[in-house]
């Protein structure tokens, strides 16, 4: 880890992002097959085990891009564990924060992914419960511009004590949430979260059921902003959009659409590239560009099989970035909460993880 002094000479923080994380390797099984029950054999014809994660996905992908990370989460003393860790030394980011917890399992989820890129998520938990607010170095939340945080509903432990840990960060620090899938169907746990929020993260079936399941996309993300965050709904193949917590006009960037390989950690992927704009990084600007380099690397991620099997760099991304702002692709900015959901809003697939 990094030198985390913070007195003279130590201006400048050693992290550009921290990550608070739930922790698993995700096992890829590519089939258009659905597996049956009474012992049924299915052959597939691929499959792979890819460090998951959507904290650790985005994390990856941050430093791919150039940024100073570090991962912050819990893993069993299990060679789970010891996979996760070289898989994330071979990426670049900082996993020294990371505590080991012995006798418990590491999480696991199972990746069902089809050709049209639908895809369906079982995941054994382990220590992703089991990771507190006790577990973040208070030396190394002093150290970080950013602060992103995955997965909230899987990171039960970690939830009662983050009010109170993101409101003592210093108001320079800016704080992203991708909150992921509830697997309870309340959709509650967030709300306590939501006003010590810079960006809320959702896809848009995330962000509709987050608002309370009656909206479209752009209207639940304008109910959230109320709440505090600026709100950036992932689209998937139709791009991504903005909906600011001052209340301004919504802003849109379209993607352009391509045949992916496996759409395993687009959302996360998008995530970094939004995070490296705002942070000024790669293709600093305004909310277009951010969204735009966002796109970007959602895009090129589904390319290689797993969250991290295609990684952007920072000038293909940039590339991309602004070929998407030049083009019909997009911005657009707008103010309109009666229109209907973008054609894709309804595939989580296209969307997240």
């Amino acid at each position: 880890m990094p030198d985390l002094d913070d007195g003279p000479g130590h201006d400048r923080p050693a992290f550009d992002v921290l990550v608070l994380a739930e922790l698993n390797v995700d096992v890829i099984m590519r089939s258009d097959r659905s597996p049956q029950f009474g012992q049924v054999e299915l052959r597939v014809p691929s499959g792979a085990i890819t460090l998951g994660s959507s904290g650790a996905i985005t994390a990856a992908a941050l430093a791919s891009l150039g940024l100073r990370v570090a991962l912050c989460g819990v893993l069993g003393d299990d060679p789970v564990g010891d996979m996760v860790l070289e898989m994330l030394d071979d990426l670049g980011v900082d996993r020294s924060a990371i505590t080991r917890r012995p006798a418990r399992g590491s999480g696991i989820t199972l990746v069902l992914s089809r050709s049209d890129g639908d895809r369906a998520l079982m995941t054994f938990p382990g220590t992703m419960s089991d990771f507190t607010v006790a577990d973040v170095p208070e030396s190394l939340l002093r150290s970080s511009r950013h602060v992103h945080i995955s997965s909230i509903y899987l990171q039960s432990g970690l939830v009662p004590g983050l009010p109170a840990l993101l409101s003592k960060l210093d108001p320079a620090v800016t704080v992203s949430l991708d909150p992921g899938w509830d697997p309870g169907s309340t959709w509650t746990t967030v709300e306590p979260v939501l006003p010590h929020l810079t960006w809320f993260l959702p896809n848009a079936n995330e962000c509709v059921s987050v608002a309370g399941g009656d909206d479209d996309p752009e209207s639940a993300a304008r109910k959230i902003a109320t709440l505090g965050p600026t709100v950036v709904v992932k689209l998937g193949a139709d791009g991504a959009l903005m909906a600011p917590s001052d209340g301004g006009p919504t802003v849109r960037v379209q993607s352009r659409a391509r045949e992916p390989v496996d759409t395993t950690g687009a959302g996360d992927n998008f995530n970094a590239g939004f995070i490296a704009s705002v942070l000024g990084m790669v293709l600093p600007g305004g909310s277009p560009e951010a969204l735009a380099l966002g796109c970007a690397c959602g895009a090129i991620s589904t390319a290689g099989i797993g969250g991290t099997g295609r990684l952007a760099t920072p000038s293909e991304a940039a590339e991309l970035a602004r070929s998407l702002l030049g083009s019909g692709a997009g911005p657009t900015t707008e103010h309109d909460t009666t229109g209907g959901a973008p054609q894709d809003a309804a595939r989580p697939d296209l969307e997240h993880r």
